[in-house]
């Protein structure tokens, strides 16, 4: 029994890192989408007359929150939590990745068309947006919801492959290769709409294509995960118990009685929000206090994710050979902190000083993720692992939401962004206290994220 146990297809490394690197594609084409029209906001709010959209910073705030605004007020990442749970990473999958063509499309359609001065408005609540920003917003909110199932999914196929092997490595590969998304995004957006007219439309439609293109290499994956699972029917019947008992709703009280798990879920929370945020206002920050030029300031913010492509990986070996992964948290939380209290106080107002700043807290985005996701299989069973992701990223949308709204309101009244900086500094502090809680906490239960991950 154990020859056929050692013949699964995940102890081999040529397949578990093929499946790997087909899934992070996917991913990869999912975060390019997710940031191709944050350099895109000078285009966007330039006024129709002059070739733009006419969008406010009120608008674009709308529209950066919408990402996550089915997920958080209809449930369906939760929802899609269960479903993976229930139904199976191929078809959650497959589902999740259409769900991202269908709402790209929709955005394309919002920022390709000539709507004139059609206004969306809610009249009970005092609400209007230019017709153009409330298309673009519902494709994007459909594109969240594939996006952040998707993310889920690839979650629990990873800790599917490498448990028991390289876990953080393998996580970190993934988070490198998405943050190369993002920074192909971040750094090409502008000078390919440019190069088109300043036509937003150019770029969210070379998004569409990539990701249908991530879309197909998916669907490949799930041969690869059908031969996975056939390989592990040689598994002893206790494993396979374990593995194919069906999930029941009453098993969610394991995950909300894990403070542990509410420890990951808070820093998630507190940490991306000082981070994902900040790079959709980043563009305008550089060029108004830094005397960053503005075909320049468009790529700069695309220096946080580009430290994340080497440095995640790195962190994450450090992690699967050493342990301190608790550690690594505070570390992170502690540069992110003071990265954004640094801009707060508009210290030095050259832009090499920005560029460095840049690249300071594409650290903290490395060490920071590097240890929490890989960490989350330490606290949560495999067989819950797809509904304590999905309330974690659940969580995580809220600030996703609402904190761009709040923060464009914010950089409405303030322009000099010094209340956008004390926002995402308090958020650092917040993650600080946060992951020292989870420290003790473990010391306590023993989850053992001080520990290494591979299993000697």
């Amino acid at each position: 029994m154990t020859a056929l146990i050692r013949k699964k297809l995940s102890d081999s490394a040529g397949a578990r890192w093929t499946a790997l690197i087909i899934v992070a594609f996917t991913m990869m084409m999912g975060y390019f989408i997710t940031d191709v029209m944050s350099p895109l906001e000078v285009l966007l709010e330039t006024p129709k007359a002059q070739g733009g959209l006419g969008w406010t910073s009120s608008d674009y705030g709308f529209f950066a929150g919408s990402y996550g605004l089915i997920n958080v007020f209809l449930l369906m990442l939760f929802f899609g939590g269960l479903i993976l749970d229930k139904m199976g990473i191929r078809f959650t999958g497959v589902m999740a990745s259409g769900l991202m063509v269908v709402g790209v499309f929709i955005k394309y359609i919002g920022v390709s068309t000539d709507f004139g001065d059609k206004m969306f408005t809610l009249g009970f609540i005092d609400f209007s947006l230019p017709m153009s920003a409330a298309v673009a917003s519902l494709g994007y909110a459909i594109f969240g919801v594939g996006c952040e199932i998707c993310g889920i999914t690839i979650s629990k196929v990873i800790t599917k492959w490498f448990t028991g092997h390289e876990l953080a490595l393998a996580m970190g590969v993934q988070v490198g290769l998405a943050r190369l998304g993002t920074t192909a995004a971040m750094a090409g957006s502008l000078p390919f709409a440019k190069a088109f007219g300043n036509q937003v439309s150019a770029s969210v439609l070379l998004g569409m294509v990539l990701l249908i293109i991530g879309f197909l290499a998916f669907i490949v994956y799930t041969v690869m995960d059908k031969k996975l699972d056939a390989s592990a029917e040689a598994m002893t019947q206790e494993d396979k118990t374990a593995e194919d008992e069906g999930f029941h709703l009453s098993d969610l009280r394991l995950i909300f009685t894990n403070p542990g798990f509410w420890c990951i879920t808070l820093l998630c929370l507190m940490f991306y929000s000082g981070v994902f945020p900040f790079l959709k206002f980043a563009t305008k920050l550089m060029v108004d206090n830094y005397g960053v030029s503005e075909s320049f300031a468009g790529s700069l913010p695309g220096t946080i994710p580009l430290g994340t492509i080497g440095l995640t990986p790195l962190f994450g070996i450090i992690y699967d050979r050493i342990g301190k992964g608790a550690t690594l948290m505070i570390i992170g939380s502690v540069i992110l902190t003071l990265v954004h209290f640094i801009f707060m106080l508009h210290v030095l107002p050259v832009s090499w000083f920005a560029v460095v700043m840049m690249i300071v807290l594409g650290i903290a985005f490395s060490l920071v993720p590097s240890a929490m996701w890989p960490s989350v299989p330490k606290i949560i069973p495999l067989k819950y692992l797809g509904s304590a992701y999905a309330i974690i990223f659940y969580i995580q949308n809220i600030g996703l939401s609402l904190i761009p709204m709040a923060i464009g309101r914010i950089n409405k009244a303030d322009p000099t962004f010094v209340g956008m900086e004390t926002f995402f500094t308090c958020c650092g502090i917040a993650a600080i206290i946060i992951a020292v809680v989870l420290l003790a906490i473990d010391k306590k239960k023993g989850y053992g994220l001080q520990q290494a991950n591979v299993k000697k």
